[in-house]
């Protein structure tokens, strides 16, 4: 069995393999959308569904990767994904599109269990810093992955950004296949009902989770709903299209490879995570609602940076303390259920803020930065001091 380390190492393979095909569909899908007739609603639809997909994707795959293990989730996982890409390389209407859509929104799902396969492999201690290397393969996927979506479609057409992502797919399975380890231990599986719900309602009403949660939900509600108005403002006011929207989430993605890859193992000694959560919602707030204020690109590139390290302290350390309150036996649950309020908000974030867009251009970003603010002042609600070590859930009954 590989060390801890090596391990950690190769889930981060494995999960930067798949964010760079994600990374790739990114700064293509707003303009792929508007060709096949889509506006801000018709856009928010597409993200809202792939949220939808991972919200009834990550109940079931958390559930399920605590009874059959981390390894078969994430290798069936992989394959859908690569059948989603080859769906939008097809793709020539907008429901089609939406089908793909569908099918990577399921994949998708699997960000729970490879958080929880972190949480399998790391101490207590080392838990946030853990997540923060999941958080480094977040930004190193969305810094090649843009480049190479915005400068494949540029040169080579629409189709080009899916296939080149379908294709990293099946060469992520191959590896995956041949060098990932379980990482859940025979005595911590559990046998639950998947299509059970009640955790996340446990995980809500729970004291010391119950702040977290809504702050899980919340932030993703307005972050997804920026990520739908800001290449739809930028295509009207700066004219931007594939390659200069894909140069931004490359920006976006070097910032976050930094942060969580380099300096969130040091902040959060020196400040602790709770601290960094507060932090990171309030600057995302700021960071979303001043974008109409915005007169040139480069104060666009430098409040993207302000917005990308707000996000990247506020992930992982979100992560960190959710898996710190969960026991070893239903780290995929309580994750799960974290990971389903984020996919909801991701859901109905998009497809509000798109709604608002096309009524008031400006209106969404406020809209947007207000929720983002909500959030933030949830995680004033976190409980301060270290959490408990075996706090747990109530368990459902397995079914």
């Amino acid at each position: 069995m590989p060390s801890s380390r090596a391990r950690l190492s190769i889930v981060f393979l494995t999960i930067l393999i798949d964010l760079i095909g994600f990374g790739i569909i990114i700064p293509i899908l707003p303009y792929y959308a508007q060709r096949l007739g889509a506006q801000g609603l018709g856009l928010g639809a597409l993200l809202g569904v792939y949220s939808l997909m991972q919200f009834v994707a990550t109940a079931l795959l958390g559930r399920t990767s605590d009874r059959v293990g981390r390894r078969p989730i994430l290798l069936v996982t992989i394959v859908c994904n690569a059948l989603g890409y080859l769906v939008f390389a097809a793709a020539h209407s907008y429901g089609a599109l939406f089908v793909a859509r569908v099918v990577s929104g399921f994949a998708g799902g699997n960000l729970s269990v490879a958080q929880a396969y972190i949480a399998d492999i790391t101490p207590p201690a080392e838990r946030s810093r853990g997540m923060g290397v999941l958080g480094a393969a977040f930004g190193l996927g969305f810094v090649i992955g843009p480049a190479i979506g915005g400068l494949s479609a540029h040169y080579l057409g629409p189709a080009a950004p899916g296939l080149v992502a379908a294709g990293l797919s099946l060469v992520n399975f191959v590896s995956a296949l041949v060098i990932l380890p379980e990482s859940l231990r025979p005595e911590h599986r559990t046998e639950r009902n998947p299509w059970d719900l009640s955790h996340i309602g446990d995980a809500l009403r729970n004291p010391r989770l119950g702040a977290l949660m809504a702050a899980w939900g919340i932030a993703p509600f307005a972050f997804a709903g920026y990520s739908v108005a800001l290449p739809l403002w930028a295509g009207v006011v700066f004219g931007w299209r594939e390659q200069q929207l894909g140069w931004l989430f490359t920006v976006i993605g070097t910032t976050a490879a930094v942060v969580q890859g380099y300096l969130f193992g040091r902040l959060t000694r020196r400040l602790g995570d709770r601290r960094l959560l507060i932090a990171g919602g309030f600057g995302m707030a700021v960071a979303i609602a001043v974008i109409p204020l915005l007169h040139t690109t480069v104060a666009l590139y430098g409040w993207t940076v302000v917005l990308a390290f707000s996000n990247s302290i506020f992930g992982p350390a979100a992560s960190g303390l959710v898996s710190l309150f969960a026991d070893a036996t239903e780290q995929g649950t309580v994750l799960g259920a974290a990971q389903a309020l984020s996919a909801l908000g991701r859901l109905l974030g998009p497809i509000t803020v798109g709604k608002v867009y096309d009524a008031s251009h400006p209106l969404a970003f406020l809209v947007a930065g207000a929720i983002m603010a909500l959030g933030g002042v949830a995680t004033l609600r976190v409980p301060k001091g270290t959490p408990a070590k075996h706090a747990t859930l109530p368990v459902a009954p397995a079914g």
